[in-house]
């Protein structure tokens, strides 16, 4: 499928993918079923130590630095950490990478010899796997103080405020993000999920089988950045799993929502786990990076 998202169909095949995204997005496959709590733990322990990466990794970065080394880096530290699993491989992004300019197809996703420069902003993304659970973060800062990241961070901790209210209404997920891309052109920012496969506002997490080692990958353009293993759970819950601007099933689980937005020359997401419950919606972990430095400026 193209990059973008557009709400008028390009042709046939779009109508065709749309409306097969649509009703398939009914049926979950248990992608919806509630995990029990003691099993919360596993996810926060999962998430945490993705948030401890891309934090690291954003103290080492220099200028000069390419996205691919940073992947490096990222890897490392979860190796490290005590693990070599993943549901996609590490991803960097600098200066206009961050708002995906120029990208062809989505193997151009993948971190580039792009060299980071003083004023760029970078986005690191991690997803360890953590004892079969699955944590996904992204994160973004910038070497120098940047005015327009600093206004769009703040235009995301506001949507982070409301996403929990809007799950919990009785909008569908189709309704949430359309409602989320009027919010970001309203506010004068460029929609990058559009840009995402699927254009998903977010995805599922759930559990793997547990155990030691890397996960295998079949390919090196834009499947083989994913695990084998975790695409195939994708496959079995079907387009119930990604959160696309077609979505009307289920919303009930546990999802990775990262709004990604752009403005000139870089671009800022977060993402972490929104819990989703039949009488109440509400973030894995409050004390993740983007809020607590967000309370500590105002402090």
């Amino acid at each position: 499928m193209p990059i973008g998202y557009s709400l008028k169909p390009s042709g046939l095949l779009d109508r065709l993918y749309r409306w097969i995204s649509k009703t398939s997005s009914k049926y979950s496959g248990g992608a919806e079923q509630l995990p029990p709590p003691e099993a919360m733990a596993g996810y926060l322990k999962a998430q945490r130590l993705a948030y401890a990466a891309v934090q690291h990794v954003g103290k080492l970065l220099r200028v000069g630095m390419t996205e691919q080394q940073a992947t490096e880096l990222l890897e490392t530290y979860l190796r490290e950490h005590g693990t070599e699993r993943y549901l996609h491989r590490a991803f960097a992004w600098f200066g206009e990478h961050s708002r995906f300019d120029g990208y062809q197809d989505y193997a151009d996703y993948h971190p580039s010899s792009r060299e980071l420069r003083a004023n760029d902003v970078a986005i690191l993304d991690v997803s360890p796997v953590v004892d079969g659970y699955i944590g996904d973060v992204g994160y973004a800062l910038s070497l120098a103080p940047n005015p327009d990241l600093s206004r769009a961070k703040d235009f995301l901790l506001k949507l982070r405020e409301d996403i929990p209210k809007l799950f919990a209404s009785a909008m569908t997920a189709a309704d949430i993000w359309a409602d989320i891309d009027r919010r970001i052109h309203a506010a004068g920012f460029d929609n990058i999920h559009a840009k995402y496969p699927h254009c998903v506002l977010g995805h599922r997490v759930f559990r793997v089988r547990p155990r030691r080692g890397k996960h295998l990958r079949i390919g090196t353009r834009s499947f083989g950045w994913f695990s084998l293993e975790t695409n195939l759970k994708f496959l079995k819950f079907g387009l119930s799993a990604a959160l696309t601007p077609e979505h009307i099933g289920n919303k009930l689980g546990l999802w990775a929502i990262e709004p990604h937005i752009g403005f000139a020359g870089g671009g800022c997401k977060f993402e972490e786990v929104l819990v989703v419950e039949s009488h109440s919606c509400y973030w894995l972990d409050n004390e993740v990076p983007h809020v607590v430095e967000a309370q500590e400026k105002r402090a």
